[in-house]
């Protein structure tokens, strides 16, 4: 087991529209989704904000609503990965598994579908960010 000296700090952008969904993604991940991984939270309501808070942060993944309104969290994925050299690891939020496909599209590298069982959140979650950590020392 990893001691938490060694536990690594992650930045995660919250995205949705709508902030109790914002609230559900934040609790299902939590403050310490692994021993070895800790989050500290940024939230944007609209997709303007989240390019802002991209541009002012060194965010490390992007939690997306997909059913946010009118920008949908895939549509903003799209747009970071094809607008960013060093666009952060994204995980787009779908309300329907069938929308995978779409998820696909939008260049997310990961997919959780509402509801989002906490568990399982928490270990995609500290999987993607340790990704990341890896990524970012292969450099």
């Amino acid at each position: 087991m990893t001691s938490s000296a060694q536990a690594t700090n992650h930045t995660v952008l919250l995205y949705s529209d709508d902030a109790a969904i914002r609230d559900r993604m934040r609790t299902a991940v939590g403050q310490r989704p692994a021993s070895d991984v800790r989050v500290e939270y940024v939230e944007a309501a609209a997709s303007e904000e989240v390019v802002r808070l991209v541009d002012e942060y060194d965010i490390d993944l992007l939690l997306l609503d997909g059913e946010a309104w009118p920008a949908g969290g895939m549509g903003i994925a799209r747009q970071l990965k094809d607008e960013l050299a060093d666009c952060p690891t994204t995980c787009v939020v779908l309300a329907r598994a069938a929308d995978r496909w779409l998820a696909a599209w939008s260049r997310a590298d990961a997919v959780l579908v509402h509801p989002l069982d906490p568990v399982r959140t928490a270990e995609a979650v500290a999987d993607l960010l340790r990704g990341r950590t890896l990524t970012a020392s292969a450099r």
